[in-house]
C-alpha cells in the first residue's frame, strides 16, 4: 500500500524526505546486479571448484544486504551519519592496519582479512567514512578558523595513504586522493595550491609506476595492447564485439568460461557481450543519473558539511564506476575495480550500500531549523 503524506511514522516521514529517484536507481543497479552476477557466477565457481551456484546465492546475500543498509542508514540525521563516519573510519583503519599482520595475500597484495564464509577488505569502508569525516573537519574549520580542520584531515589522508601503500593499492590510494582533493578544492582551495596538488599527484602516478611492478605491467600492456599480457583487456573487447548493438542472449556468452574475473572486474564486459550495447549504455545512464542528480541538488544546499560531504561521496562512487568501465573498454589501464552494486563482492556491495546510504541521508529534506 501507498504511504500517506498524514503518516507521521519513522518509515512515513524517511519516504516523503528522501530522493526517491536516486533511491529508485540504486534499486536498478541491484537488479542488474543480480541478472549479471547470475549469468556470469556459474562458470567461474565451477572453475573454482565449488558448486554451480555457489557464488550467486553469496552474491544475493550481499546485495540484500546492501539494500537494508542503504535503507537503514538513510534514515539517520546528518550528526548520526558524522558519527557512524568516525566508528566506521576508526574501526577501517584499524582493519587495514591488522591486514599487515593477520591478512590474506591474494596475488601479491594484502588486502583481506579472512572470516568464515567469506573475506573482508576493511579498506572498501575508508572511501565513504572518510569522505564524510574530512568534509566534517573542513567545515568545522569554515565556521572557526582557529580549528585546523584541513590539518587534520590531511594527517588523516597520509595515515591511510601510507597503511594503503603496504598492501599495495594503487587503485583505491588513487581514489581516495582524487576524492580528498576534489573536497579541497570545492572547499575554496586556491588556483597556487590546486596546480600544487594536481602536480603533486602526478608525481604520485610517476613514484607509482616506478615502485610497483605490476603497475609498470599494467601500463604496458595498456600500451602495447597486442602484447603477451593483454589477454583480459583482449578478451573483453572481444566481448563487446561479439555483443554489438543487442547482444548475443542471456546465457549465450563465452567470456565468462574463460576470463577468470568475469564476475567481478570485468562483469560490464559480459553484459557487453551478453545484452548489447543498448544494456551497456542503460548502465552507464544510471551511474550519470545518480552522480549528475546528487551534484545538482547540491546546489542548492546552504551546509557547508553536506556540500562537502556528499561531494566526496559521489566523486568516489563516480569514480569507482568509471575505472571498471573505462578499464573493460582498455580507454584506461586495468584496476582490479569492483563496478558499484553490479560486480561481485561482499566488501564491495556493502562499502557501496554505505555510501549511498550516507548520500540519501544527507540529502533528505529537512524541516526549516532542524540540526543539520
Amino acid at each position: 500500500m501507498p504511504v500517506s503524506r498524514a503518516d507521521n511514522s519513522v518509515l512515513g516521514r524517511w519516504w516523503w524526505t528522501v530522493d526517491r529517484p536516486t533511491l529508485s536507481a540504486v534499486g536498478l543497479l541491484i537488479g542488474f546486479g543480480y541478472i549479471l552476477v547470475l549469468a556470469s557466477s556459474p562458470a567461474v565457481a565451477q572453475r573454482l571448484g565449488d558448486a554451480r551456484d555457489a557464488l550467486f546465492v553469496k552474491q544475493v546475500v550481499f546485495l540484500a544486504l546492501g539494500g537494508l543498509v542503504v535503507i537503514g542508514v538513510s534514515m539517520l540525521s546528518p550528526r548520526d551519519i558524522r558519527r557512524l563516519a568516525l566508528l566506521g573510519g576508526a574501526v577501517a583503519l584499524l582493519g587495514t592496519a591488522a591486514t599487515m599482520v593477520i591478512g590474506v595475500e591474494i596475488l601479491g597484495a594484502r588486502r583481506w582479512i579472512a572470516l568464515p564464509g567469506f573475506a573482508v577488505q576493511p579498506s572498501e569502508f575508508l572511501k565513504p567514512c572518510f569522505a564524510v569525516v574530512a568534509a566534517w573537519l573542513l567545515a568545522e574549520h569554515r565556521r572557526n578558523p582557529r580549528f585546523p580542520g584541513a590539518w587534520i584531515a590531511g594527517g588523516i589522508f597520509l595515515l591511510i595513504v601510507l597503511l594503503l601503500k603496504e598492501q599495495p593499492d594503487v587503485g583505491m590510494t588513487a581514489v581516495i586522493t582524487a576524492v580528498f582533493f576534489i573536497q579541497l578544492f570545492v572547499d575554496g582551495l586556491n588556483l597556487f595550491l590546486a596546480g600544487v596538488g594536481v602536480l603533486l599527484m602526478a608525481g604520485g602516478a610517476v613514484g607509482s609506476y616506478l615502485m610497483f611492478a605490476h603497475v609498470r605491467l599494467r601500463v604496458a600492456e595498456f600500451l602495447h595492447p597486442h602484447g603477451p599480457h593483454t589477454y583480459q583487456m583482449t578478451t573483453a573487447l572481444e566481448a563487446f564485439g561479439n555483443g554489438g548493438l543487442w547482444g548475443r542472449g542471456p546465457g549465450e556468452g563465452r567470456i565468462k568460461d574463460i576470463l577468470p574475473d568475469a564476475h567481478a572486474d570485468f562483469i560490464f564486459a559480459v553484459a557487453g557481450e551478453e545484452f548489447g550495447l543498448v544494456i551497456c549504455a542503460v548502465i552507464v545512464g544510471v551511474f550519470a543519473f545518480i552522480v549528475l542528480r546528487g551534484l545538482l541538488r547540491l546546489l542548492r544546499e546552504p551546509d557547508p558539511f553536506t556540500v562537502l560531504a556528499c561531494t566526496g561521496l559521489l566523486a568516489a562512487f563516480g569514480l569507482q564506476a568509471f575505472v571498471n568501465m573505462a578499464s573493460s573498454l582498455a580507454l584506461i589501464p586495468t584496476k582490479g575495480m569492483t563496478l558499484p552494486f553490479i560486480s561481485y563482492g561482499g566488501s564491495s556491495v556493502i562499502a557501496v550500500a554505505l555510501e549511498i546510504g550516507m548520500l540519501l541521508a544527507l540529502t533528505r529534506r529537512r524541516a526549516r531549523g532542524e540540526l543539520p
